[in-house]
């Protein structure tokens, strides 16, 4: 069932939806701005037509005997500019009221209207049911009194009507061609605008399955380069997961061949004809050691592989070094005895507060028991002679830094090989120790994913047996400062 998931979004559609949509929303209201200025547009050149027929009529006015006459020799039509699109109307009032010429029914001016004389204004009026365009003004003579005279002229609307559609048209017309053809440029130009994503998906696709090789992020825009940035990040991750594996792999098949191998030998010899009871016991004693090196061996790669791993999911947490190293002295006690060593401990005090680092607890377990493996194996050791093996935990509070060291009383290891010893599977010419060649090499890589540093120096350079100390340094944890 599949009822709660989310439907895939198509990043074309909703960018063209968000790029469509304020175009569609505004182009009504473009048609409600243009219509208002088209009125305007085909008001103005009417308007001046009735203003200049009030001015014409207001000159005829005169005033004979103290009464207002208007001197209309000639018909109205003659006067008044019109046409056969609209009816013109007109009206004269004298000071009194007393209509001098014209339309009676034509509406007066409202009452509280300011008498601005000598001066046309403009108003819109109604006359039986038709809408009007009303151009008056407010006569002085001086010889008839204060009172101003009132001169009308209006206007139907046919006119202006027609010549405002006509604007509409002129402008629409062209939006309506223009409109389709540019829906069609803006999604023209968003495909080809998202054009390098399929080609980076195309350049994707055509690669083969080992191919984890960066991809080019010279070839995409920048607003994508992000995410080849991440893709490269990602693929960076994978390749070093991918060499871990194959090197974890080649690894345990070297270390797993020779045991095994001996395994076989001595299945083998024990299973012929007239085997003695001693060459059987013999032979089992040599399955059991090679079983605990192979054991062993499996044991070291697998920590191996656990730290080179564990850079992404590294647990980090305060661990108290100084007990850590206690407990691994503790844990190494049966071997030190079993090869006569004298194994101790020195410095900071088990769970001293001041001891503590950010950090993987059972990744630096495995460090410490690494480095006190290498000392017992690599240290000379007998009853008569016993080798000595001490491990230490320093802090430096000003510094910042704690110090974890192991020293032995070995041969010691020459200058020259500080940095090999370090390599996976290399071990020292001439040493007869047992072990797999991998204990240092999981200490620097868990070192190197605690940001920690791993130094080896010799104890006495002049000295037959000049020993060897393997220090670690680590940052201390900020609230472990000043213990």
């Amino acid at each position: 069932m599949h009822l709660t998931r989310r439907e895939q979004r198509s990043l074309f559609g909703e960018i063209l939806d968000w790029m469509l949509t304020p175009l569609l929303l505004l182009w009504p209201i473009s048609l409600a701005l243009t219509w208002f200025v088209a009125q305007g547009l085909a008001n103005k050149p009417f308007d001046r037509t009735l203003e200049y027929n009030a001015y014409a009529l207001a000159e005829l006015l005169s005033v004979q005997d103290g009464q207002v006459h208007l001197s209309l020799e000639r018909p109205a039509t003659g006067v008044l500019r019109a046409d056969e699109s609209d009816v013109v109307y007109f009206q004269v009032l004298a000071p009194s009221g007393a209509l001098l010429a014209g339309e009676r029914s034509l509406p007066l001016p409202a009452p509280d209207d300011a008498r601005t004389t000598d001066e046309v204004q403009l108003r819109d009026a109604e006359l039986h049911g038709v809408d009007l365009r009303v151009a008056y003004i407010w006569v002085h003579l001086p010889e008839a009194g204060p009172v101003p005279a009132l001169v009308q002229v209006g206007e139907t609307r046919s006119k202006r009507s027609v010549l405002a559609t006509e604007i509409i048209k002129g402008v629409l017309l062209p939006q309506l061609l223009v409109l389709p053809l540019a829906l069609l440029l803006v999604w023209f130009a968003l495909a080809r605008g998202i054009r390098p994503l399929h080609q980076l998906e195309a350049r994707i696709r055509k690669r083969k399955p080992g191919d984890l090789s960066p991809l080019d992020e010279r070839t995409v825009p920048i607003e994508v380069a992000p995410l080849v940035d991440s893709v490269n990040d990602l693929l960076g991750r994978l390749h070093e997961s991918v060499a871990t594996q194959k090197r974890f792999l080649a690894d345990a098949a070297h270390q797993l061949k020779t045991p095994l191998a001996g395994l076989r030998m001595q299945a083998d010899l024990a299973q012929r004809d007239h085997t003695s009871t001693e060459e059987l016991k013999r032979s089992l004693q040599q399955i059991g050691h090679a079983s605990v090196r192979a054991t062993h061996a499996v044991n070291q790669l697998l920590a191996l592989a656990r730290a080179e791993g564990g850079a992404a999911t590294l647990q980090r947490q305060r661990v108290n070094m100084a007990q850590v190293v206690v407990d691994a002295v503790h844990d190494s006690v049966p071997r030190a005895l079993e090869r006569h060593i004298d194994l101790g401990y020195d410095g900071t005090p088990a769970g001293d507060a001041g001891a503590v680092v950010e950090g993987n607890a059972t990744l630096l377990a495995e460090l410490v028991r690494n480095l006190l493996d290498n000392a017992i194996n690599y240290t000379p050791s007998s009853r008569e002679r016993p080798g000595v093996v001490t491990a230490r935990v320093l802090t430096d509070p000003f510094g910042q830094v704690l110090l974890v060291q192991v020293e032995n009383s070995g041969p010691g290891i020459p200058e020259t090989e500080h940095e090999l010893i370090f390599q996976p599977f290399y071990r020292p010419l001439g040493s007869e120790a047992d072990g797999s060649g991998l204990g240092l090499s999981i200490v620097r890589e868990i070192a190197r994913q605690h940001a920690a540093q791993v130094q080896v120096q010799a104890l006495a350079p002049a000295s037959a047996q000049p020993g060897v100390r393997f220090t670690v340094r680590f940052a201390l944890a900020p609230s472990a400062t000043g213990s």
